[in-house]
């Protein structure tokens, strides 16, 4: 699907600025002069202290308008994903018609902002010039939760799409870049708007498993009662319905999922929010889950493991390839959370490679992610165990290729 819009590399081994400069121009001789209109970069911690150094030579040597990214423990690139590499990757895009508009914001601004047209002041930007938003955020000193809150009141029902940075396990230290600046705090974003089209591909990994059922009731993060029945009776029943087979695979993968917009006939897999289950209460009838579940809310149970897990990454694909049928795909970003990847599947490149089979070839670039970004209805939420995919595509099917001349 991609015409030669987009190219990617991995550079590998340690900051080395005339080999990086020569790498960069490199890379871009790849496209067209003047075609680049969006640079993503994405740095493994090794490069903290050179970083700043590493978005200048790309901007300059790569002759990138605009360039965003984050920190990550492990890479994406095409069809590979590099656990626990040094290096970085880096993705120049060809997005023809696009009109890109990038913002930084830190907690501050989340603290002081009282209202969706504080937002709409501070990006510049109201809904209707929207199509959606890329983010990449630290997560150790902006409160994600509350700043997406907000630009769900504020960006109703456009997909905000992303993740958060990650570094060397067991320290806080992550960056977010724009353009030549590296910061350790806070978040970058780029709005997509014109002619090209942000679309979103969450991955929850989850299977669902017997029916659809209503709360009826609940309070804070307890379930008490599922179709006027004691919730732990319901999930007794469901678990116990499966074959003694996937008893086994699920015994201990159990999840809950929510479904966010009630107002449709049917439900199916991407409609539910994938919430943890966090206890069960056999005397009481009580399940503790790891959200604010409503009364009248429709709620099925999930297991996660690798295989439930590539069955939905390869169901939201192939519906993924469907909406896009017609129109350009001109690259994408894939945020991975930590615990995918060889630690999940036991085999590597599985996410990437699987994007590849069904949308490629495609210029991909991301990272893996310390939490990811992805709308599940109309809301965007933060996720554990997704990945989330963005699809840059031209909002308008290319036009009709003309019949040869006749003499």
């Amino acid at each position: 699907m991609n015409d030669q819009h987009s190219v990617t590399g991995f550079w590998q081994g340690r900051f080395d600025e005339a080999r990086l400069q020569a790498w960069a121009e490199s890379l871009r001789s790849r496209l067209p002069a003047s075609q680049v209109a969006l640079g993503l970069v994405f740095m493994t911690p090794h490069y903290f202290p050179h970083a700043s150094q590493v978005l200048e030579l790309l901007r300059v040597h790569a002759r990138i308008p605009l360039l965003l990214g984050c920190s990550g423990c492990s890479l994406v690139v095409d069809d590979q994903e590099l656990e626990d590499a040094m290096g970085l990757v880096v993705g120049l895009y060809d997005l023809p018609g696009a009109v890109l508009k990038p913002f930084a914001f830190n907690q501050s601004h989340v603290e002081d902002a009282r209202s969706p047209e504080d937002w709409h002041r501070l990006t510049g930007l109201e809904p209707g010039e929207v199509s959606g938003w890329l983010v990449f955020a630290d997560p150790f000193r902006m409160d994600c939760e509350r700043w997406l809150q907000h630009w769900n009141a504020a960006y109703d029902g456009l997909p905000v799409v992303g993740g958060l940075a990650s570094g060397n396990p067991g320290e806080h230290q992550t960056q977010v870049y724009l353009n030549g600046q590296a910061n350790d705090e806070g978040a970058v974003a780029v709005a997509f708007g014109g002619g090209v089209d942000l679309l979103s591909v969450l991955s929850q990994g989850c299977t669902p498993i017997g029916q659809t059922w209503t709360i009826t009731r609940a309070e804070r993060n307890f379930i008490h009662e599922i179709a006027r029945r004691p919730a732990y009776q319901v999930l007794l029943d469901t678990y116990n319905s499966l074959p003694a087979t996937d008893q086994q695979k699920a015994r201990g993968n159990l999840f809950v999922g929510l479904v966010t917009n009630e107002y449709q006939e049917e439900f199916h897999r991407g409609d539910f929010l994938i919430r943890n289950l966090i206890g069960a209460d056999p005397t009481s009838g009580s399940l503790a889950v790891g959200a604010v579940p409503r009364i009248g809310q429709t709620i099925q149970f999930q297991w996660r493991d690798a295989a439930a897990s590539t069955e939905d990454m390869t169901a939201l694909l192939e519906r993924a390839r469907r909406r896009v049928a017609g129109r350009t795909v001109y690259g994408g970003c894939l945020c991975c959370c930590n615990g995918r990847g060889q630690r999940l599947f036991g085999v590597p490149h599985h996410d990437a490679r699987q994007i590849q089979q069904q949308l490629g070839p495609l210029g991909l670039t991301g990272f893996f992610c310390s939490g990811e970004i992805g709308p599940v209805g109309d809301h965007n939420f933060l996720h554990g165990y997704t990945a989330s995919l963005a699809l840059f595509v031209g909002n308008h099917p290319p036009p009709p290729v003309p019949p040869p001349a006749t003499a």
